[in-house]
């Protein structure tokens, strides 16, 4: 199992205060933390070793998306649920084959895909509806109907106040069609049994008790990306509220990153502590250890999604990009706050390959095909299949594959996904240095598409800055490990700031070269726009 250093000085200082002490545990790892990783491809639970990071025990399950109609994303809430607890039950079984006591996981952290909206009901517990997912773009209507209430139909004219744009990426707008077009959704809310939540949130009722006692809670990263918390008060704003027409009696509470939520109710780790919840990608960043002002992440999984650590106060970028919380450890710690860029197609364009193009039968061999080729012979791809996130924000986007001749193949096509990624990074980066002035020296990554080292080469050379890939692959899990043993006086890990292990990327091609492909990739992100006209 890989090791990695001790967390940086200034995050375990946060744990100095809080009432908990470290639990007395005699297994030959010491305390072991928990981590729930739902993300939208697959469910995982790990185990670490508080001492180490040392990933002890882990089981992962793929999890199937729906898609009912075109643009729609869909999965089923029991299913995540579902998969969580067999993960879960898994790594105990495999506790036990290693001879290690249940006993000895004395927290748990959640961590989640973000946005994915889930409502059900609170006296059966079942869902009311299918939660849709992140990536969902159903809620176009729904948005152009709220801006026609908007001054100069201004995307941006909630900004000020939650951080966000309007946009159906966002949990108020699914939770606006749900009350809109499902009728079982607006009968409960009339007779008081809807609940919403993020995946946290359904996931933390339920594991707590559910309908017998569960609690329902979210924490301030999850909350800041609803378009319904306050990024000044950290709690739901009436204002918001009301132009969305959402009741607050069914949103959960809002608590901070790092606290004991409830006890877990059954299973293997019955009675142990639910106290770590993120969401996914301020996970990684707290994984990643980006804990100073100014340090940087960049996620590729589904999407990328890269945050700029801004520090106590939240940033309002001007050029794009969303102002969300980053974490808070602890109810009386201050809130850290982050810049992000979104990205909403990275690896699901290989994806698409692989499944409508069917140009390879999977997605590993993606590095191996791009490779047999030097370049994507002057091809473009912009993956906008259901419109372009940060920086744009354009909801009329779609796809296109710009500059092909008579000499492309499919291996260009490959090639040119992959670069695909790595100028939308670019994308993001240019209105990071613009809002905050200070351009960054290197760019820290995780998720799975890292393992791909063609990727990340081609990122160092399309950015022109060094690009640090971690050996210790688990930073989103390890994110919320942090947090829940944070609020269980755990230390995870030494207090002694020590270098990940990890490799280096470094350009290698002029500076010239690097822009004149990015100038050819805005003209094709240019081409995209103002395909959907409906």
């Amino acid at each position: 199992m890989l090791l990695v250093g001790g967390l940086l000085r200034q995050v375990a200082s946060s744990f100095a205060s809080r009432e908990e002490t470290m639990p007395t545990v005699t297994g030959r790892f010491g305390p072991l933390v928990g981590a729930i990783d739902e993300g939208t491809s697959s469910a995982r639970f790990l185990v670490f070793s508080a001492r180490t990071a040392e990933v002890v025990a882990a089981h992962q399950v793929e999890l199937v998306k729906l898609y009912p109609q075109e643009g729609w994303v869909e999965q089923d809430a029991q299913v995540l649920l579902r998969t969580v607890r067999e993960c879960m039950e898994r790594v105990a079984d495999k506790l036990r084959a290693q001879g290690v006591a249940t006993s000895d996981v004395v927290a748990v952290g959640v961590t989640n895909q973000r946005e994915t909206t889930v409502v059900w009901d609170s006296s059966t517990g079942k869902p009311l509806y299918n939660a849709i997912v992140w990536q969902d773009m159903r809620t176009t209507s729904t948005v152009d109907s709220l801006l026609e209430a908007v001054p100069g139909r201004n995307k941006d004219y909630l900004k000020p106040l939650c951080g966000l744009p309007l946009s159906p990426y966002f949990s108020a707008l699914k939770l606006r069609w749900l009350l809109d077009h499902v009728p079982e959704v607006y009968q409960a809310v009339l007779e008081g049994r809807c609940m919403f939540g993020t995946v946290d949130s359904w996931l933390i009722w339920n594991l707590t008790g559910g309908k017998d006692g569960g609690v329902h809670v979210t924490d301030v990263s999850n909350a800041s990306r609803t378009m319904l918390m306050s990024l000044d008060t950290l709690q739901w704003d009436n204002k918001l509220c009301r132009f969305f027409q959402v009741p607050r009696e069914i949103l959960p509470a809002i608590r901070s990153s790092s606290e004991i939520y409830g006890t877990i109710a059954e299973g293997a780790l019955k009675g142990t502590p639910i106290s770590g919840c993120l969401g996914d990608q301020q996970s990684a960043l707290l994984g990643q250890m980006c804990t100073r002002e100014g340090q940087a992440k960049s996620t590729y999984g589904t999407g990328c999604f890269l945050l700029y650590n801004t520090g106590t106060k939240p940033v309002r970028s001007r050029h794009g990009l969303l102002t969300t919380v980053a974490y808070q450890l602890g109810p009386a710690a201050p809130p850290v706050f982050a810049l992000e860029g979104s990205v909403a197609v990275a690896g699901a364009a290989l994806g698409w390959l692989r499944d409508n193009i069917r140009i390879m039968q999977d997605v590993s061999e993606t590095e191996t095909l791009a490779e047999t080729v030097s370049c994507t012979g002057d091809v473009y791809f912009v993956p906008a299949f259901s419109g372009m996130y940060a920086p744009y924000w354009r909801q009329d986007a779609r796809g296109v594959i710009c500059g092909i001749t008579e000499e492309t193949s499919q291996l260009h096509i490959v090639r040119a996904a992959l670069e695909a990624v790595c100028f939308q990074t670019r994308d993001i980066l240019e209105a990071m240095n613009q809002d905050c002035g200070a351009p960054l020296t290197k760019l820290q990554v995780d998720g799975g598409m890292t393992a791909n080292s063609l990727l990340m080469q081609l990122q160092a050379d399309l950015v022109g800055i060094s690009v640090v890939r971690p050996v210790m692959t688990e930073t989103t899990a390890l994110g919320a490990a942090i947090a829940a043993g944070s609020a269980k006086g755990v230390e995870v890990w030494n207090t002694d700031a020590k270098a990940l292990p990890c490799d280096v990327f470094k350009p290698n091609i002029s500076e010239e070269e690097r822009d004149a492909r990015y100038s050819k990739w805005k003209m094709a992100v240019e081409r995209s726009f103002g395909w959907d006209s409906s």
